[in-house]
């Protein structure tokens, strides 16, 4: 069975709706995925824009969702651990949880939301950065998924 990633709010490589963004009340979208591998401990979610002016820019860094999680809904709290146990780490705006596209004026850029099973839960604290996840989830990692939204001013 394959392991993957959507939204009720925009099909992938479609466009992110502006309530999604920081042009709009800058909630998260919702989000569901298929069933994770059996051998699942937890999963990890890391939003980023490649397009970014200054290099790929975090927008959402998000660990140890409980392994049995299908989705998560619109507008996750802006805190550093959810009701389900998981954990919110730094975006690039310096903030924990869910930071919207931003970009300047121009061609739209790219959104990519990655979804990570995990053989392990990972002993982060919180507020973590990409890198920091990336690293803790090295060799980690049973398989990956991904959904891409543009979003453009």
């Amino acid at each position: 069975m394959s392991f993957e990633i959507a939204s009720t709010a925009f099909a992938d490589g479609g466009m992110i709706p502006k309530k999604f963004t920081c042009d709009g009340p800058d909630v998260s979208p919702p989000l569901g995925w298929t069933p994770a591998l059996a051998a699942t401990q937890s999963l990890a979610l890391i939003m980023d824009d490649p397009d970014a002016p200054v290099g790929t820019w975090v927008h959402w860094v998000l660990y140890n969702l409980p392994a049995n999680t299908r989705e998560l809904p619109e507008g996750v709290d802006k805190q550093e651990q959810l009701a389900s146990g998981a954990i919110q780490g730094r975006n690039d705006f310096r903030r924990i949880g869910y930071g919207g596209p931003c970009p300047p004026p121009g061609t739209p850029h790219r959104y990519y939301f990655k979804l990570y099973a995990l053989d392990t839960k990972l002993t982060l604290k919180t507020g973590a950065t990409k890198a920091e996840l990336e690293r803790a989830m090295k060799s980690h990692i049973l398989g990956e998924t991904e959904l891409m939204g543009r979003y453009g001013r």
